[in-house]
């Protein structure tokens, strides 16, 4: 759960802020092959989905062959393959929740991907107990519909549970296009 966190960035981890507010503050991941009209608007989520049952070293190849790639410095290069290889040692399943992660995070306005970080920073700055505590809020939130999301957070029982601060996190999460929960996440009961 740590590598994933800290490799997906800032963004989607604003997003998610429970189970797993992946972070995206640098942007790209992978290439997006702009300027070649054949790969045009693939981001980094289409590149790992594209390559992810190549063998390792096929998929090295392909992404050091990437003329993105080749025009970033050296050191982007190499925690790019860093990134690459922490994928590759994620089971499949874990896989999967990136990878819809991501291509959540790109279909986010500006601000939208703005406010991600900002409630992410936000979320950094509080003690581990209170993010897991979010966390497991997020996650409820997710598998609701929005306007029993709404109702959720402005209940009592959130208003016992958490700060103002905490609740107006949550709410603004809330609010971002939400990956759809987990498999094993359900609705609970209100």
């Amino acid at each position: 759960m740590r590598a994933m966190t800290r490799w997906m960035g800032t963004g989607i981890l604003a997003l998610t802020l429970a189970a797993s507010l992946a972070s995206a503050s640098q942007g790209n991941r992978f290439p997006k092959n702009q300027g070649h009209p054949q790969n045009q608007g693939h981001h980094a989520g289409q590149w790992l989905q594209q390559h992810r049952n190549m063998p390792p070293e096929q998929q090295r190849k392909a992404l050091e062959n990437d003329p993105g790639f080749r025009s970033l410095p050296p050191q982007r290069q190499q925690q790019l393959r860093n990134q690459l290889q922490r994928f590759n040692s994620m089971p499949p399943e874990q896989q999967n929740r990136m990878l819809n992660r991501m291509e959540t995070w790109e279909h986010l306005t500006p601000d939208q991907k703005q406010q991600a970080r900002g409630l992410y920073q936000r979320y950094q700055q509080l003690p581990e107990e209170r993010r897991q505590a979010l966390r497991s809020s997020l996650q409820s939130l997710r598998a609701m519909p929005p306007e029993a999301r709404q109702r959720a957070i402005e209940s009592d029982d959130y208003k016992r549970r958490f700060t103002p601060e905490e609740r107006d996190m949550l709410d603004r999460a809330s609010k971002l296009p939400l990956a759809p929960p987990e498999p094993n996440e359900h609705a609970p009961e209100e």
